[in-house]
C-alpha cells in the first residue's frame, strides 16, 4: 500500500544533560556566601516540605537567625544563630563546622555542622529551576557526608562558584561550525552553478 509522500520537519534535540563540572571560583568577602570544591550539592527544604538540592551557596541570615538561600528556603541540617551574635565573626571551615561569637563572649561558639550530599548519577537529577535539583529513579537517593571527608567538596567561604562553562571552548565550536556551514553552502552554491551549466549545454 503506498505511503503517499514523507515530509521532514527539520531537526529536532534528542537528549540534553546536566554537567555538574567545576566552575571557577569568585570572592565576593560575604561571610555567608559559600562556594563548593568538588561533587556534592547543599540539600534545601522548599516551603512544602520537601527537599532539593543545589550548588548554589549565596545564603543569607533570617528574622529567625537561620541561614537560607536567597528566596529563603532553609538549608538542611538547619543552622541557626545564637542570639546576640556578631556577623562579622562567622566563620565556616572547609570542613563545615559552623562557629560564631556572641557579645560578651571571648571564644566563638560552634553552632553548626554543614552536610554534602552525592549521587550515583547526578545528571539524572531532575532541574526545578532557580538552581535547584531533585531526586529522580535515574539519579539514585542522596549519599550524605561531612565536607571534605570521604570525596566530599570542601566549602570556601567567601565565594562563589561561577558557571562551568567554557567560553574559549565554546567559541572556537562555534567558529567551526560556522565555517562548516559556509563550506556547506558553497558546495551547494557550486553544485547549483554546475547544473546550470550542463542544462545550458543540452540547449
Amino acid at each position: 500500500m503506498p505511503t503517499g509522500i514523507q515530509v521532514g520537519h527539520g531537526v529536532r534535540t534528542s537528549a540534553t544533560q546536566k554537567l555538574f563540572a567545576q566552575g571557577s571560583l569568585q570572592s565576593t568577602e560575604n561571610t555567608t556566601d559559600l562556594a563548593l570544591e568538588g561533587e556534592g550539592f547543599f540539600k534545601i527544604q522548599l516551603y512544602d516540605g520537601t527537599f532539593a538540592y543545589t550548588r548554589d551557596g549565596s545564603f543569607k541570615v533570617d528574622s529567625n537567625r537561620q541561614l537560607v538561600t536567597a528566596n529563603g528556603y532553609l538549608l538542611e541540617p538547619p543552622v541557626v544563630l545564637p542570639e546576640n551574635f556578631i556577623m562579622e565573626t562567622l566563620a565556616i571551615s572547609q570542613d563545615g563546622r559552623v562557629t560564631v561569637k556572641v557579645i560578651g563572649e571571648d571564644d566563638p561558639l560552634e553552632v553548626g555542622q554543614l552536610e554534602i550530599y552525592r549521587f550515583v548519577n547526578p545528571a539524572g537529577l531532575q532541574n526545578i529551576g532557580s538552581n535547584l535539583h531533585k531526586t529522580t529513579p535515574a539519579s539514585g537517593e542522596e549519599i550524605a557526608g561531612q565536607p571534605g571527608v570521604n570525596g566530599m567538596a570542601k566549602t570556601h567561604q567567601g565565594f562563589l562558584e561561577m558557571s562551568n562553562v567554557k567560553v574559549v571552548e565554546e567559541m572556537v565550536n562555534m567558529i567551526v561550525a560556522q565555517r562548516a556551514y559556509e563550506i556547506n553552502s558553497k558546495a551547494i552554491q557550486t553544485s547549483d552553478s554546475m547544473l546550470a551549466t550542463a542544462i545550458g549545454l543540452k540547449r
